[in-house]
């Protein structure tokens, strides 16, 4: 799980993705805000499409480990 501020078609929004163990992207999500709504609401889909992983590894972000 790793998340980061981009700039999308001139508006700052945050970039959040699932990286498997070879660094494969196997979700991504653009957000208005680093929210627990917007943690949670990216957890839940990526688990949903991908399955429920054998650990999650996040930096110290609130909204991450509200999530």
């Amino acid at each position: 799980m790793d998340e980061t501020y981009i700039k999308v078609k001139g508006r700052w929004t945050y970039l959040y993705r699932a990286v498997d163990r070879d660094g494969q992207t196997l979700d991504f999500m653009l957000a208005e805000r680093r929210d627990l709504a917007a943690a949670r609401w990216f957890f839940k889909r990526a688990i949903g499409t991908n399955g429920v992983p054998d650990r999650i590894v996040i930096d110290k972000s609130a909204a991450d480990l509200a999530g």
